[in-house]
């Protein structure tokens, strides 16, 4: 009887190679995920119970207003100024997700004032420096800037022409970027958007969770996993067999030393005047005569065919996938769509229940659209979201 367990045959080692492969990267892309997710809902706990209960005094020489709390301090916080004359933009609520900043050089044209202690409570900034104290009050507040490539936060308040801010060090960056948007929010009465912000941003996630790879069989392998190397070494040498024809078919001819003939190697010579009473050359035997000049002829050569080259290949779709329409719906990327255009529906197949939708517009897994993307129930009666439509 034949063997056929996982060690018998090239075919069995190749399943068990390429599992073990899928199955590597799925715990990778589970693992990024996960912590992605968890961290989303950790910010939206903190941004659904902010400005609840201060908790303790956490004993700062700071003199608080009887309605003011703390919400984050941190130590070794510089003090930034400007040196010339900026316009921010204005605050906006909007969390922004991603890896610190690591670079801790400040950027150019800013100056290192003070150092001290930064803190957050529901009312303002402070920075309690060895020169003073530097305060930035909700507000007051005209413009806030955060440096994507250095932990540095400018702001502009209404009583100080000069923009300042702050250096933090980059582990604290992205909290602190956090918790002063949530502040800021808070004192305008703007948090819920913030929570709302969080939630499309959790529902959004959670579609791109990865899928368990699909178990592959024996039956499955191919012949060039026979092959040391795989595909990989099939490719290369295909593209050799290809290139090196190719290389001597576009190549010149090497250049035989017969080519240049020398005609003539004797110089010019001058003729000598005709003696008295002798006759006269004729001069159309002169002209008829061959130049006793040096010359050297090159032997032409007739232009070498080049080969006919592929066609060129077409350009690549911009609708990634999606239905062409006049619209610019797209599965590419850009801004949700929350309110399409009424004629929708004659480009992209969309479900009975579709004008009933409250969120924005998403793919479902059968292939329709539906306005329910960022809901609880995106696609209940669809089999689910497949991918967002953005415009």
């Amino acid at each position: 009887m034949t063997k056929t367990d996982s060690t018998g045959t090239w075919r069995y080692r190749w399943a068990h190679r390429h599992n073990e492969r899928l199955r590597q990267a799925y715990r990778a892309d589970e693992l990024a995920w996960r912590q992605r997710d968890g961290e989303l809902r950790r910010l939206r706990a903190v941004a659904a119970g902010f400005g609840g209960d201060p908790g303790p005094d956490p004993g700062l020489p700071l003199a608080l207003a009887p309605d003011e709390r703390v919400h984050w301090a941190v130590p070794a916080a510089r003090l930034v100024e400007v040196r010339h004359a900026v316009v921010l933009p204005a605050p906006e609520l909007t969390v922004t997700l991603g890896a610190p900043p690591r670079r801790t050089r400040r950027p150019d044209g800013v100056r290192v004032a003070d150092t001290g202690l930064a803190v957050v409570t529901n009312r303002r900034l402070v920075l309690l420096g060895g020169r003073g104290r530097r305060d930035w009050a909700y507000g007051r507040m005209t413009g806030l800037a955060h440096d994507p490539a250095a932990p540095v936060t400018l702001i502009q308040v209404l009583d100080r022409r000069a923009a300042s801010g702050l250096l933090l060090p980059p582990a604290a960056a992205a909290e602190f970027r956090f918790t002063l948007t949530l502040a800021f929010a808070d004192a305008i009465e703007q948090r819920p958007a913030i929570v709302a912000q969080l939630d499309e941003l959790i529902a959004e996630h959670a579609q791109a969770r990865p899928f368990r790879p699909e178990i592959a069989t024996p039956a499955q392998a191919r012949l060039t996993a026979r092959v040391p190397g795989g595909r990989r070494t099939v490719a290369v040498a295909a593209a050799g067999a290809l290139l090196v024809p190719a290389v001597l078919l576009d190549s010149d001819p090497p250049v035989s030393p017969g080519i240049e003939v020398a005609v003539a190697a004797t110089p010019h010579a001058v003729p000598a005047a005709p003696a008295a009473g002798s006759r006269r050359p004729d001069r159309s035997a002169a002209a008829d005569a061959p130049s006793p000049e040096v010359t050297a002829t090159r032997v032409a050569r007739s232009p070498k065919p080049r080969r006919a080259t592929g066609a060129t290949p077409s350009a690549r779709d911009r609708f990634c996938g999606a239905p062409r329409n006049p619209f610019g719906y797209d599965y590419c990327g850009g801004e949700r769509v929350h309110h399409p255009d009424e004629a929708i529906c004659a480009w992209f197949s969309c479900g009975q229940d579709f004008w009933l939708g409250e969120g924005y517009l998403v793919q479902c897994r059968d292939g329709s659209v539906s306005l329910s993307g960022g809901q609880p129930d995106a696609c209940a009666r669809h089999r689910g979201v497949r991918r967002t439509v953005w415009s």
